[in-house]
C-alpha cells in the first residue's frame, strides 16, 4: 500500500522542518526548494497535502497579477490535483494579504509562524 504524498515547499531557512511529523501521520514526504521544482514534480507525484511558505508580492515583477509566490503553483496544482489539501505557512506580518490568496484557491489551512508541531498535526488530521 503506498503512502500519501506530501510536499513539503521549502523556500527559507524559517520552514520547519517537520519530516517526523509528516512520517508519523503517515505520509511520504517530498521536499522541493522551488515552485519551479514543485511544479515539475506535480508531474510525477500528485500530493494530497502541499506545506508551502506565503510571501506576498508587494513589489513583484508580475504586474499586479500574482497575489504571492504561490500563485503560479496552485494555478497547476488545480490542473493536475484540485482536490490536494494546501496549507499555508505564514509570518504574522503578511497574515492579512493571505485573504487575497484564499478568494483564488481553496486553502485548507493558514499557521503563522512560530509554527507548532502541534498546530501542524492538527491541521494535517482534519
Amino acid at each position: 500500500m503506498t503512502r500519501p504524498v506530501l510536499y513539503s515547499i521549502v523556500e527559507s531557512p524559517t520552514h520547519p522542518n517537520f519530516s517526523s511529523v509528516y512520517s508519523e501521520l503517515g505520509f511520504e514526504e517530498i521536499r522541493l526548494t522551488s515552485m519551479r521544482n514543485a511544479i515539475k514534480a506535480l508531474k510525477k507525484n500528485v500530493p494530497e497535502v502541499v506545506v508551502a511558505e506565503f510571501f506576498y508580492g508587494y513589489g513583484n515583477n508580475y504586474a499586479g497579477i500574482n497575489v504571492s509566490n504561490l500563485d503560479v503553483f496552485l494555478h497547476s496544482l488545480q490542473k493536475y490535483s484540485p482536490d490536494t489539501r494546501i496549507v499555508i505557512l505564514v509570518d504574522k506580518s503578511e497574515r492579512e494579504h493571505v485573504a487575497k490568496l484564499k478568494a483564488l484557491f481553496p486553502i485548507h489551512a493558514v499557521l503563522c509562524y512560530p509554527v507548532t508541531e502541534a498546530q501542524l498535526r492538527e491541521a494535517l488530521e482534519k
